[in-house]
């Protein structure tokens, strides 16, 4: 027999890690507190995220288990502190700062660490961040900590070995091993997502913990798993390195994380929308539209405008603006390239303080009126809007592209083209026109419950 393949082994690195990580235990109201402990990680997916949790729609759009009941009991029971959730972290510094994710301690009201020597060690929030899921403490105490630090190259390699040690199930100081197996991942739960995936096996009680490369450097902070059946699959997600230092850096030195603002809202161009708009390439973001007082509205942005370079660098999608605008920080000049009317446009704007305030665009639903008028090709049946502006959408054809692409009754067509529509006959013509430019699609901006969206629609060339 020949020799046989050496066969990496992961003991030396976990020797060096392991005692900087750590497991976190949190208290709270315990009239806030489920069965189940909230915060992610445990493989169940909705059972684990508190209501108002952004990774709820990607387990909605999975058919993740349903959600298991709240406790009873008297409404007139004592409020008591008692542990909530239970995570995983690690520190940072030998002076006691560590990470772990957002949703762990969120709500808690008390937090401890409890060492792999078995010391159980307070801890104080220093602060926290929802964007990114992450969060960092701090623990007082004289000694000095083993801490570990973070990988120096921006990308982990699709294949790399990686090692994840954590606290599944509240046991402790767990290691399992596995590969990055995608990079770039967006699951949906934040404008920032570009998760790293794993194989590593990754469970409840693992939120928060590191992901480390055979240098022991830690390469991303687990923080989601994607599991229909209840357990590990082997799909979990770590927020990448470069995001967690930015953003722990900014919470240690004040507690909370600066980030730019344009103040519009955006969607992804597709190919479709690309070629109603005459764009050579289906990348870049579009302008759905500027929010009143915003940096993007005073600059000049509007409806139907494709962002397609931030301060000279392309913008390949929305998720990408998104990322260079609160990357750039308040305050920031920059110069975008905007695709308006079939040109580029140079628009400079200065970005301001990021805000949570999420206003909401909801038009009146009005009933149809009795003037209604057949677009055929469309599969779509409007009628003026009594609002004094656009299409009132009254019947979609069921079989049509329409309703393939999510255009419902009671939606208002607010404009073709970029080109606001007032009555059918307005309608036709921008239609025709796009005819003329032997272009496939038109560029719908729909408004609705929803709020204002674009949908490029297949016309026929008459």
């Amino acid at each position: 027999m020949g020799a046989e393949a050496a066969v990496p082994g992961f003991s030396e690195v976990v020797t060096a890690v392991s005692p900087a990580v750590v497991s976190v235990r949190v208290k709270g109201d315990a009239k806030q507190v489920s069965e189940q402990m909230p915060g992610f990680g445990s493989g169940n997916g909705l059972e684990d995220l508190p209501e108002n949790h952004p990774l709820r729609r990607f387990f909605d759009q999975f058919g993740g288990p349903t959600l298991r009941g709240m406790p009873g009991g008297d409404n007139d029971a004592p409020r008591q502190a008692r542990p909530m959730s239970q995570g995983s972290g690690f520190f940072i510094s030998e002076d006691g700062y560590l990470v772990t994710n957002n949703h762990v301690v969120e709500d808690g009201t008390e937090f401890s660490v409890l060492l792999d020597d078995g010391t159980e060690l307070d801890a104080k929030l220093i602060g926290k961040d929802s964007r990114t899921d992450l969060a960092v403490l701090k623990v007082d105490a004289k000694r000095e900590f083993t801490y570990v630090e973070f990988a120096t190259d921006k990308k982990a390699r699709v294949g790399d070995w990686v090692v994840a040690v954590g606290n599944p199930f509240g046991l402790g100081g767990s290691v399992t091993a596995g590969i990055v197996s995608a990079l770039g991942r967006d699951i949906g739960s934040g404008p920032y997502d570009d998760y790293i995936q794993i194989d590593a096996a990754v469970n409840r009680g693992n939120s928060g913990g590191p992901a480390f490369n055979l240098s022991g450097e830690v390469v991303g902070i687990n923080t989601a798993i994607f599991s229909p059946s209840g357990g590990n699959v082997g799909i979990a997600f770590a927020i990448p390195s470069y995001v967690v230092q930015d953003v722990v850096q900014d919470l240690i030195d004040d507690g909370q994380v600066e980030r730019g603002w344009l103040g519009v809202q955006i969607q992804p161009v597709d190919a479709e929308v690309a070629e109603s708009l005459g764009l050579e390439k289906d990348q870049g973001a579009l302008v759905v539209e500027p929010q009143e007082g915003s940096p993007g509205a005073k600059a000049g942005l509007k409806a139907g405008d494709v962002i397609t370079a931030f301060d000279g660098k392309p913008v390949k999608s929305a998720r990408d603006l998104s990322v260079k605008v609160a990357s750039a920080g308040p305050s920031t000049e920059v110069d975008l390239s905007v695709w308006r009317e079939g040109e580029t446009k140079s628009i400079e704007v200065t970005l301001g303080d990021l805000v949570n305030a999420n206003g909401t665009n909801e038009p009146e639903q009005t009933p149809a009126s009795t003037k209604q008028e057949s677009l055929p090709s469309l599969g779509l049946t409007v009628a003026p809007s009594e609002q004094g502006a656009g299409l009132l959408i009254a019947k979609v054809d069921p079989d049509s592209e329409a309703a393939a692409r999510g255009i419902s009754e009671g939606e208002r067509i607010a404009s073709i083209n970029n080109t606001e529509v007032t009555n059918v006959a307005r309608a036709k013509e921008i239609l025709a026109d796009v005819r003329k430019s032997d272009r496939d699609h038109a560029l719908f901006q729909i408004d609705g419950e929803r709020g204002s969206r674009f949908v490029a629609l297949p016309i026929e060339q008459g």
